[in-house]
């Protein structure tokens, strides 16, 4: 451990630092955070459906149509947060893109609707239905 941050503080923080690194508490929250094999599979997989069908929507026409179709037909517990009357007016008459981003809090791809106009609003979908989306974009193109 030569010349580690930890080397450069007082003794005093030092030892609180070591004893707090070897509380169970410490090692139960790292354990939390550590992937195994499956975890890593399955993002994988996630990652290159999203991909794919980020690729469907940006390349094809039709692909972007059948999802605007999609979020049309189920627009009942569609959203993670309820929108606003306004976006919700604009989404049933069709001025809307369906385009994949990051999710405001989880940083993960997932699907959402991007209205149109002036203001743009970007509202994520549940990942349920991205996932349920993006399958069938893969499977239709």
């Amino acid at each position: 451990m030569s010349d580690s941050f930890l080397d450069h503080l007082a003794n005093p923080e030092r030892e609180k630092i070591r004893k707090r690194m070897r509380s169970e508490a410490a090692y139960e929250k790292l354990r939390e955070r550590v992937k195994g094999p499956e975890d890593l599979e399955r993002e994988m997989e996630r990652s290159d459906r999203m991909a794919e069908a980020h690729l469907a929507l940006e390349s094809d026409s039709k692909a972007q149509e059948k999802a605007k179709e999609e979020v049309q037909s189920a627009l009942e517990d569609l959203f993670e947060e309820q929108p606003s009357p306004e976006v919700q007016q604009k989404i049933a008459e069709g001025n809307f893109k369906v385009a994949i981003s990051s999710h405001p809090s989880t940083h993960e791809d997932v699907m959402t609707v991007v209205t149109e106009g002036n203001v743009q609003e970007k509202i994520p979908l549940k990942s349920a239905v991205s996932d349920k989306i993006s399958q069938s974009l893969i499977k239709k193109v």
